[in-house]
């Protein structure tokens, strides 16, 4: 994996944190429960803090194995979004149920990543 690819994903998926994270705080504030909204934010969370760990990954002189990018992007896009895709499912009042199950998909991929870290440092 090419650390241009590493460093662009990660930039990606950082601004689209910030722009959901905006969106969440203005237009959403109004629509959504208190704890929707926490919910909400804590899929910002993830994907902010997931992103930025990609940034670094593609910046470092350490070797980024496929594995990793690959846990890391694709657990972001099932934990983060299925999360949205909750919330704002919920708030319209047609709860997707069916995505209830891909969330902790994506976090035992976050989880995966992690492990792969620090694995791949030795």
């Amino acid at each position: 994996m090419t650390h241009y690819i590493i460093i662009a994903t990660g930039a990606l998926l950082g601004m689209l944190a910030v722009i959901f994270g905006a969106f969440g705080a203005h237009a959403l504030k109004k629509i959504l429960s208190t704890e929707q909204l926490h919910s909400f934010e804590v899929g910002i969370k993830y994907q902010m803090y997931h992103s930025i760990v990609l940034l670094v990954l593609g910046l470092s002189k350490t070797h980024v194995t496929s594995a990793t990018y690959w846990c890391f992007t694709i657990g972001i896009i099932l934990f983060s979004f299925s999360i949205y895709g909750l919330v704002l499912s919920d708030a319209k009042g047609k709860k997707l149920r069916f995505v209830g199950p891909i969330t902790p998909m994506g976090g035992l991929l976050l989880v995966i990543g992690w492990l792969l870290v620090l694995v791949n440092t030795f």
